[in-house]
């Protein structure tokens, strides 16, 4: 009850702990989220999506539903069989090169912008 008094909560650590890494970034203004993401257009990415796939390639465009175009795009698809002979798990990665690729949001797990340093 306090708090309402006085105005709104500070925000979760998390939160903090997010805008303080981000502040480290340099000048770029990073206010949210998306922010990072749009500062990284242009740039090789990281993302990983359901279904264990990977994609690195090179940010075009995106959305707020993190819908992206990705171009010189790398996808990686991992997949686990089981031997039935010695029922040992057997990891498999096939990749391929696309030049273009869109890539709708609903199946992003996390996106890496590219290495800044300073």
């Amino acid at each position: 009850a306090a708090q309402a008094q006085h105005g709104a909560a500070p925000p979760p650590l998390a939160c903090r702990a997010v805008h303080s890494a981000v502040a480290r970034m340099g000048s770029s203004v990073v206010a949210e989220p998306l922010d990072l993401v749009r500062l990284s257009l242009d740039e090789r990415i990281l993302i990983k999506l359901r279904g264990d796939r990977d994609l690195r390639g090179r940010l075009h465009a995106y959305d707020q539903h993190l819908n992206m175009v990705l171009g010189e795009v790398e996808e990686t698809v991992t997949t686990v069989e089981m031997d039935e002979e010695t029922y040992e798990e057997i990891i498999k990665t096939s990749k391929r090169q696309i030049d273009m690729l869109f890539v709708r949001g609903d199946g992003v797990i996390l996106i890496s912008p590219p290495l800044r340093t300073s």
